[in-house]
């Protein structure tokens, strides 16, 4: 096929043209010639852990829960639109995940953490919890004690810890009479004569605004939270009764209030039946919203339901808050909406979609290790890789020319069409480029010019045995091929192991050193070649040449 001269040069120009384009296209598509890592472009790198206070669960357990969750996170970062993210297990119970480019790093980190477990729950009258306040009062009174309930004051709750501190304080008396001292105080205020005196929560409870809800002022919610965190609290809760907080802040007159929802404990549907959920704009309130779509199966649930209960309140509960609870006015099918509020901005809203159709993390995660890298640190890695880049290379022109002469420009022309397949195959494969992918690169060019060099001294240890010109090239390109085969096939081999096994860094090398060694196989044995044959048809066989 490339016995002639002529198609040997024309297939080495198809070669090198379609190197040319893929460079171009990728540079009219991006904006850049390659597509850069992590470590060159800037970006983020976290470390997850699926968080286990107890420590109960088992390494087997978390294992399970580690694929599960790094199964969801890529769903959700593919939907983000992050480009080449690296989402690898480490070991049995952490993941890694690196996203290069990443603009805004905090909106990446609540897509990556939230868990977005999604429930539908009724919304009840707050005549039961109405019943209920007195005995949840006389329960943090008798657990709690009168002394630190006085103690905490309205000018004291935007403080957590100290409230926490002072309200679990068990600190011995100091001495006898601070024990009697507390005794008297306990004979004098019964835990039932204090509750009548003292309404610890039912007091930071007002009048809710809709069916189903109390307001708590924004500075007493602190205060309200650790009271409804409290053992004894939940224990005197209705049946089958939770308190949730709404999401939004409230306004009212001079002052700013949340929610505080009256809710069925048991959700009659979730997330897991959910099947696709957009964002979009309410265009007569030009407010964000999502709406969502249900299976067949979850369709049908949420129609009989939303039947059975015309005229109540649903509560569409996101990550135990209440996002939106809106009036059941005719049976809904397997459609819905969540309102997510004036002024939330729709980015928000498509968030949520995301998270939502990627569905809900099997349990939450924390970040053990979180490293950003800078676009001014990338910047330098690629202005000394290019720097290096170049020194290397014009040092191995001098040299080959200066040693070999007419023979290492030839060399020199090879090389130069090497490092053009190369960044042509990087861009082809839409790889991405990395500090130790630079490396790589480097790498590879030596490796080009090894087998130029195997080439020219076996040529030159024919010519010294007397072969004509022509014989001695092409014996030297023959007798050179298993030494060149060799130490690339093996590299090669390497190269692949390390891609296999290794993490993003090592892959980057990887991969850049893979390409160049095929690259750097086709310029010495077939681009030298070639350019050796159009040099030495313009000599007659018995002229010597330069090598």
């Amino acid at each position: 096929m490339f016995k002639s001269l002529k198609s040997r040069l024309a297939f080495i120009a198809f070669v090198v043209a379609v190197a040319g384009w893929q460079l171009y296209a990728h540079r009219a598509e991006t904006g850049d010639w390659l597509k850069l890592g992590l470590d060159l472009q800037g970006g983020m790198h976290l470390v997850l852990e699926v968080e286990d206070p107890d420590g109960t669960m088992t390494m087997e357990a978390k294992s399970d829960m580690i694929d599960r969750v790094e199964r969801i996170i890529r769903t959700r970062i593919d939907e983000f639109g992050v480009e080449e993210p690296l989402i690898q297990k480490r070991g049995q119970d952490r993941l890694i995940v690196e996203l290069a480019g990443i603009d805004d790093e905090d909106q990446a980190k609540d897509i990556i953490q939230r868990n977005a477990f999604l429930e539908f729950k009724l919304v009840l009258p707050t005549s039961d919890f109405d019943q209920a306040l007195s005995r949840i009062d006389r329960s943090i009174v008798a657990s709690l004690g009168v002394d630190s309930i006085r103690a905490l004051g309205r000018d004291v709750v935007d403080n957590s810890d100290d409230i926490t501190d002072l309200l679990f304080d068990t600190a011995e008396p100091d001495s006898a009479q601070a024990a009697a001292d507390s005794v008297a105080t306990a004979a004098a205020d019964s835990a039932e004569a204090a509750a009548n005196a003292l309404r610890p929560f039912s007091s930071l409870l007002l009048l809710g605004d809709s069916e189903g809800t109390y307001m708590v002022a924004a500075e007493d919610r602190p205060i309200a939270e650790l009271f409804l965190a409290m053992e004894e609290v939940q224990r005197a809760f209705p049946r089958d009764q939770i308190l949730l907080w709404g999401g939004d802040v409230v306004s009212q007159g001079m002052g700013n209030y949340y929610r505080l929802f009256v809710l069925e404990e048991d959700s009659f549907l979730t997330g897991a039946e959910l099947e696709d959920a957009t964002a979009g704009r309410d265009p007569q309130f030009n407010q964000s919203q999502v709406q969502f779509q249900f299976s067949r199966a979850g369709g049908r649930l949420f129609g009989r339901f939303s039947g059975a209960n015309v005229g109540n309140f649903l509560a569409i509960v996101l990550d135990n808050e209440v996002m939106s609870a809106p009036v059941i006015r005719d049976r809904i099918g397997a459609r819905g909406q969540i309102d997510m509020g004036q002024g939330t901005p729709i980015e928000e809203a498509r968030d949520l979609a995301l998270v939502l159709r990627a569905g809900a993390l099997p349990a939450r995660i924390e970040i053990v290790e979180e490293r950003t890298v800078g676009p001014s640190l990338g910047r330098d890695s690629i202005d000394q890789g290019q720097r290096a880049g170049l020194i290397g290379i014009g040092l191995v022109v001098i040299v080959m020319i200066a040693y070999y002469g007419m023979a290492g420009l030839l060399a020199v022309g090879a090389l130069a069409v090497y490092v053009l397949l190369v960044l042509g195959g990087l861009a082809g494969m839409n790889a991405t480029l990395t500090v130790p992918g630079i490396a790589g690169l480097i790498l590879s060019i030596g490796m080009a010019v090894d087998a130029n060099v195997l080439i020219f001294e076996r040529i030159r240890e024919e010519l010294d045995a007397g072969r004509a010109t022509r014989t001695a090239v092409d014996e030297g390109f023959q007798h050179a091929l298993s030494a060149i085969v060799d130490a690339n096939i093996t590299t090669l081999i390497t190269a692949l192991i390390l891609f296999q096994f290794g993490t993003g860094p090592v892959q980057g090398f990887a991969v850049t050193l893979s390409i160049g060694i095929v690259a750097s196989f086709f310029s010495a044995l077939f681009v030298t070649r070639s350019f050796f044959l159009l040099y030495l048809s313009g000599k007659k066989a018995s002229d010597p040449i330069s090598i």
